[in-house]
């Protein structure tokens, strides 16, 4: 009983570690935006091909990956999600040896699919290993609490590194957080490897041989029969993307500006995580007494609200951030408290598009998964749009998908499926 308690406690440990390399990988490919710029000399778009290829991978990954958790189990599956995210870093790495933005593209995507699998992972195993119930939840949002610690740390770490120049910006700044993150990855391999780790969901030898004979009797339903998730699934393809494309873009146009440089804008950018981080916790204690309809109309009509300071409030009008004492606009102010309100979208999103849906609940979290793609193509769009009318003008992009999230909080979540027999 000892031992089985000690390898609990290695695996939580471990899966904490990925719920803070999730955030810490995915803002990274975000915040090497600034260096790609410099080094590869590329556009604003072409600056977010890292995050989309990152996020493309969930795309390709997101329902074959839910086939492997299912087959395979946690054990093998945490064990290939850290052999392929040493991988994708690694060849990160490379690209700045190399000289090539295309290589830089390939490292991103291959670790996007390492960033899915764990997504897969890390949530069912810490409800497991907490035994379900509370224990689980607690678990649950304390790894939680560790993926926002990776997303804050991200950009500060890149921003101090790349130094107060962007023009002087190359990939082989980053070194030292890519070994870090190779790093990471090569222990909490050994560790899985080393766990006991629980397999209460992994297919049975009769759901085996089934599927094997082709005796599995088809549904004629799913969760796209269901129409407030199918506007949910699009309502977490802007979510995601808007959650990114608000410090990255941020990110682009403060390392830019004369007198702020990357090491200052990657520190805000933290700042962003952080509220998030804040958000989270706040959401968690409220989100017994509040709805989940009332919480997202709330936080979309209040992020559109900063959005739109961020947008008209001119650039002149500075503002100094204390400890760091830099000068800053304004309206960059209201970038990272945008933070407090993307922290809560997704699982309210998520609640609304689940509500009744019953056995089709799994199957929908896997096309979940599918749609978080948008962290990647709606960056991109606004980065083409910025190219074109500035950084500025390009969060038009940003309004547009959280009007969407409004317009599916008052009235596409609605269930109006209701005939249909979930049990």
């Amino acid at each position: 009983m000892e031992t089985k308690q000690k390898s609990n406690v290695f695996a939580i440990g471990v899966m904490f570690l990925l719920f803070f390399m999730i955030a810490f990988v995915t803002n990274f490919a975000g915040s090497m935006g600034v260096i790609v710029q410099n080094q590869f000399g590329a556009s604003n778009a072409m600056a977010q091909l890292g995050t989309l290829a990152n996020f493309i991978a969930y795309a390709c990954m997101g329902i074959p990956a839910g086939h492997i958790l299912k087959r395979k189990g946690y054990k093998f599956t945490s064990l290939l999600a850290a052999a392929i995210g040493f991988v994708g870093v690694g060849i990160q790495f490379a690209s700045g040896y190399a000289e090539s933005f295309g290589v830089y593209v390939l490292g991103a995507f291959v670790a996007g699919f390492s960033m899915c699998l764990l997504n897969l992972v890390v949530n069912p195993m810490l409800n497991t290993l907490g035994g379900g119930g509370n224990r689980g939840n607690q678990l649950i949002q304390l790894g939680g609490s560790c993926n926002s610690i990776g997303g804050t740390i991200a950009p500060i770490f890149l921003g101090y590194m790349i130094g107060g120049e962007a023009a002087k910006a190359s990939v082989g700044d980053a070194a030292p957080a890519m070994i870090a993150a190779m790093a990471i990855f090569a222990l909490a391999f050994v560790i899985i490897a080393l766990s006991a780790i629980p397999e209460p969901h992994m297919e049975t030898a009769e759901e085996k041989a089934a599927r094997k004979a082709g005796n599995v009797a088809k549904d004629p339903h799913g969760p796209l029969s269901f129409r407030h998730f199918v506007l949910g699934a699009i309502a977490i393809f802007f979510y995601v993307g808007v959650e990114v494309g608000i410090p990255n873009t941020a990110n682009l146009y403060m390392s830019n500006l004369e007198g702020v440089g990357p090491a200052v804008a990657g520190t805000l950018i933290g700042f962003y995580w952080f509220l998030m981080m804040c958000g989270r916790l706040i959401g968690g204690a409220i989100g017994g007494k509040v709805s989940s309809k009332t919480m997202l109309t709330t936080v979309c009509s209040v992020a559109m609200a900063f959005v739109f300071a961020l947008m008209f409030i001119p650039e002149s009008v500075q503002i100094t951030i204390p400890v760091i004492e830099a000068q800053v606009p304004l309206s960059m102010l209201f970038m990272f408290l945008c933070g407090l309100c993307t922290s809560v979208m997704w699982g309210a999103i998520f609640n609304l598009a689940a509500e009744g849906l019953g056995k089709y609940t799994p199957l929908a979290s896997g096309i979940f998964m599918t749609l978080v793609c948008g962290g990647g193509i709606l960056p991109f769009v606004q980065g083409f749009v910025s190219d074109y009318v500035g950084y500025i003008n390009s969060y038009w992009v940003i309004v547009a998908g959280l009007a969407y999230m409004l317009f599916y909080a008052l009235v596409g979540s609605k269930n109006v499926n209701t005939d249909i027999k979930v049990d």
